[in-house]
């Protein structure tokens, strides 16, 4: 059984949830651990409109949106919160405020584990500013009262520089779980969905080894100086 109390959940897209954590995340679900998501934008400059495209750049924000709820019912969170900033902007939003939103997140939830990226290893400019405003506020807190910190690393250096990841979670009784919500952000992961189906079809955009983002999720600890 869990001795987990609250999971609190910080990503700055919709979609990072799915690819990073669904699995983890439906199972921590099932054992009956809350789970708080919040999504810091709605993706609205998202590289895809869908494939073949059905979004526009009007209407991708709002198809988004739907996306989101719809990946969070899939795999079983039901405290979801949309936190407003825009997408591609996160690493220009003023640190005091960044850190204000993740310090009243941790008082209102009192997470025993937050999962978000590792700063200097989540490739995008939003995945970075999230990551170091979330270790920023956690690095203040009293290290009796400090979550746990369960950290994404995509960045393909991540193991050389890091080590071997500290947790491995190996998801395969919820692939169903992260399969819907991969289904349910239909506008950006047709390519990876494709890949899916076709391992051998290479299909644009989506990594060789799109079968293993079913099997296994990895975190890294941050381990503060």
């Amino acid at each position: 059984m869990t001795s987990e109390k609250h999971i609190l959940v910080i990503f700055p897209h919709p979609d990072d949830e799915t690819f990073s954590s669904a699995g983890t995340l439906a199972r921590f679900a099932d054992e009956g651990v809350p789970v708080t998501y919040a999504c810091l934008t709605l993706g609205q400059m998202g590289r895809n409109l869908g494939n073949p495209p059905f979004a526009t750049r009007e209407s991708l924000p709002t198809i988004r949106e739907r996306e989101l709820e719809q990946a969070a019912k899939e795999i079983g969170i039901t405290d979801l919160r949309k936190m407003g900033l825009r997408d591609k902007t996160v690493e220009f939003e003023p640190h005091d405020e960044m850190d204000a939103m993740v310090q009243s997140l941790i008082e209102e939830t009192q997470p025993t584990t937050i999962i978000s990226f590792y700063p200097g290893y989540a490739v995008h400019p939003d995945h970075e500013a999230t990551a170091e405003a979330v270790v920023r506020t956690v690095g203040r807190m009293p290290e009796a009262e400090r979550p746990k910190l369960w950290l994404v690393a995509f960045s393909n250096d991540a193991v050389d520089a890091l080590g071997e990841p500290d947790i491995v979670n190996d998801i395969s009784a919820y692939q169903q779980h992260k399969l819907r919500a991969f289904e349910a952000h239909a506008s950006q992961t047709g390519p990876f969905l494709e890949q899916l189906a076709n391992p051998q079809g290479n299909a644009p955009g989506a990594p060789k080894e799109a079968a293993s983002f079913l099997t296994t999720e990895t975190y890294w600890t941050y381990r503060f100086e």
